[in-house]
């Protein structure tokens, strides 16, 4: 029987079976972190995201127990937590699979003891996943994302003349700053790459800036500063 709706429950091991499944929840996203920031390039890894696993883990097995068998409560919670957002953005899927690994974790664990070992293998066999598709950049450049500065002279057609070499080293991008320079002779463009595997980079910086109408090429490791 649940404890959570005979009405002859024991307080005390009430209050037991509250704390049994919260500390296991917590053990549970310590484990989730843990294989998250063993699993993930280092300079991928924001250091406030594998705390949030663990936090998410607890949360969830706290919501689970809050509901129970109750739906009104249920579509109740889900509109309070629909107001929740990331303050970053999750960027890489494995990230977001890594979020609703802590949910599932902590919602095994607040359910009851009949769930815990889909905790427990969840946790062993996607471990095992993670560990075993676990990227290995060659150069360590494509495993985050990187920034690329470009200054340009007024004129040229950006499109037209990075896109041989993008073609050849991007995987994706997107253009996160456009501005003037030399009191407007000139035009920056910040840049989020995603570089393809294989990549160099003095060779890219170095095509980049044989390109007529480049001024100066800046090609770092991570996003660019937020503005």
């Amino acid at each position: 029987m649940d404890i959570f709706h005979s009405p002859t429950t024991n307080p005390e091991t009430f209050w037991l079976e509250i704390a049994l499944r919260l500390a296991l929840a917590f053990v549970g996203g310590v484990l989730v972190a843990t294989i998250y920031r063993t699993t993930r390039p280092a300079s991928h890894v924001n250091p406030s995201f594998p705390p949030t696993l663990v936090l998410l883990a607890i949360l969830i097995a706290m919501v689970t127990q809050v509901i129970g068998n109750n739906t009104a409560r249920a579509f109740s919670l889900v509109g309070a937590l629909s107001i929740v957002r990331f303050r970053t953005v999750v960027r890489d899927t494995q990230d977001t699979a890594f979020v609703i690994f802590a949910v599932v974790v902590g919602m095994s664990l607040g359910a009851g003891s009949a769930f815990y070992p889909i905790a427990a293998l969840g946790l062993i066999i996607g471990g095992i996943a993670a560990a075993l598709t676990r990227a290995k950049p060659e150069l360590g450049w494509t495993d985050t994302e990187s920034t690329l500065n470009i200054r340009l002279g007024l004129g040229c057609d950006v499109k037209a003349l990075l896109a041989p070499v993008f073609e050849k080293n991007v995987a994706s991008y997107d253009v996160f700053v456009v501005t003037t320079a030399k009191q407007g002779a000139a035009i920056d463009y910040t840049y989020r790459l995603r570089l393809k595997p294989g990549f160099h980079p003095s060779e890219f910086v170095k095509e980049l800036n044989q390109l007529e109408g480049v001024q100066s090429v800046d090609l770092r490791r991570g996003e660019p500063a937020e503005v």
